[in-house]
């Protein structure tokens, strides 16, 4: 797992040395990446950060649901939940949680995936109908002037996690908040120079 240790997942099944999966749907990948980080602002910017990736996520053809700073393994990190229709069946959804931890010259980003099986839309639908259809869709929280292909959905809010504790998106919550409470980072990897924001970009000259 290199500079990361301490992932403690006891029902899950280790495939190998950076991936665990379940029977529900759920996958955990530990990545490391040698290159400075793709990042477009700093973690100290973060309305920039969610606007630029509230914005690249829907041109992916997602909706960012969360993003936030929280120190991981000793560390800040930017933490995001991502949601995008899963493409092997007609309905669902995949839920995508990260954490990233960036450093000057790489990072590593630990990744969660959860997956709508079964019956699906229980949780949105029954919202829908308690709020109201036109209230059930808002304008995005990070970009309002936002219109990408998947709404912003109220229920996506934490709020309703407690209810539906099977959905893949209270599921990833929950396993986001497990990997931040036992994961740690190798002291060589916390030593680097922090990230500092996304180089500026090369001016043209005439």
């Amino acid at each position: 797992m290199g500079p990361i240790h301490g992932v403690d997942l006891p029902d899950f099944r280790q495939l190998d040395a950076c991936t665990w999966v379940n029977d529900q749907g759920d996958a955990v990948t530990v990545s490391y990446f040698g290159l400075p980080p793709d990042l477009p602002a700093p973690l100290e910017d973060l309305p920039r950060l969610r606007w630029e990736m509230a914005h690249g996520t829907a041109r992916a053809g997602g909706t960012l649901v969360e993003a936030n700073v929280q120190w991981f393994g000793g560390l800040p990190a930017l933490v995001q939940i991502n949601k995008f229709r899963n493409p092997d069946q007609q309905t669902g959804l995949i839920f995508l949680g990260s954490f990233t931890v960036p450093r000057a010259t790489c990072s590593v980003v630990v990744k969660v995936q959860s997956v709508e099986l079964g019956t699906t839309g229980i949780r949105e639908s029954t919202v829908a109908l308690e709020v109201g259809f036109e209230q059930a869709f808002l304008p995005h929280p990070f970009a309002p002037e936002l219109r990408g292909p998947l709404p912003f959905n109220r229920a996506d809010d934490p709020c309703y996690d407690a209810r539906f504790p099977q959905h893949p998106l209270s599921r990833a919550r929950r396993l986001l908040g497990r990997l931040a409470s036992t994961v740690r980072t190798d002291p060589a990897f916390a030593a680097l120079p922090p990230f500092v924001g996304p180089p500026p970009e090369p001016r043209t000259t005439r």
